[in-house]
This record gives C-alpha cells, structure tokens and sequence, in this order.
C-alpha cells in the first residue's frame, strides 16, 4: 500500500496509510489468535496463522513475498499432518487398537469443548471406554492405550506450538527483511 502518489491529497495520502494499519492489525490478530490457538481446544492455531499471512500477502503484496508464503504452507501442512498422526500413533504404540484411536479421537471431540485438562482427559477416557467396551480388552490393556492416547495429544500439542512458533518466525523474518526496502 506504500504507493507514492504525488497528485494525490494530503487526505487521500492519509487515509491510504490508514487502511495499510488495519491490514496491519488484521494479520497481527489472526496470528496472535492462531498462536494461542496451537494450545487452546477450538481454535484450529496453524490455520489461523497460514490464513493472517495468505490475507497479508493478498492485501499488502509488496511487504511480503512469495517464498516465505510457500514455506510457511509447508509447515502448516506438516503441522495439520503431525496433529492427526500424534494421537493415533501415540495410541498404537501403547498397544491400543482401532477402537482405542477412534475412542481417543471420540473424547478429543468432546473434550475441546471444555478445557485443555477436559480435553486430555477426555482423550484418555474416550481410549479407555472403546477398548474395553468394542474392543473387549482387559483393564490394563485399556489403560494402556489411554495412556498412550494422552502422551500422543501432548505431542501433537507440543508440534503445533513449534510450527506456529516457526511460521510466527519465518513470516516476521518475511516482513522484516522487505520491509526496508520498500520505499515511503
């Protein structure tokens, strides 16, 4: 928007600075929001991030080029990726079956409505219930698998925070370093 326009109004000339600024706080809140998203149930965190930095790139093209843009796609679909698998490898390697994944996956839905504490525990009863009432399992094997459903959403979390940290970075390295050379 640091368009030069030398016959234009004093006035207009403001006013066009002014609509760079909401641009501005429009990226700013949604990649705040997805970076409290990453650990917060219901907020889908990456996406938020990915879709302040697409409306930037398309509302202040100058500032930011394509490149980071692609690169930051890369890690929000790494993240989207590592966010499904976590929990259901987490589950399978603790010795959980299909019913403990979908039981896992069953309580994450209800408990993201609640809590972050509600969601893992959610998580883990949602393993436990479907391996002992689909899956016949005994307690322990349960148990198990609940276990293993919790530690996998932990990691799924512990990935989305990283990835919404490194799309954070990348984006203001992006900004930081065109920013300069664009002219007033």
């Amino acid at each position: 928007m640091r368009t030069t326009l030398p016959f234009a109004s004093r006035a207009l000339r403001a006013t066009l600075a002014g609509v760079e600024y909401v641009y501005w706080s429009l990226t700013i809140l949604l990649l705040l929001g997805g970076l409290v998203g990453s650990v917060v149930p219901l907020l889908p965190g990456t996406t938020l991030i990915f879709a302040g930095v697409l409306l930037h790139r398309w509302l202040l093209p100058e500032t930011l080029g394509w490149a980071p843009v692609i690169w930051i796609g890369v890690i929000w679909l790494f993240s989207v990726v590592a966010d499904l698998v976590c929990t259901l490898v987490g589950t399978r390697l603790f010795g959980g079956s299909k019913w403990g994944m979908t039981g896992a996956g069953g309580g994450a839905l209800v408990g993201m409505f609640f809590s972050v504490p509600a969601l893992l525990l959610a998580t883990v009863l949602g393993a436990v219930a479907a391996e002992k009432i689909a899956g016949r399992r005994s307690n322990e094997d349960a148990l198990r698998s609940g276990v293993g459903a919790a530690l996998g959403f932990l990691a799924s979390t512990i990935v989305r925070l990283v990835c919404a940290l490194a799309m954070l970075a990348l984006f203001a390295y992006a900004v930081l370093t065109v920013a300069p050379t664009v002219g007033p």
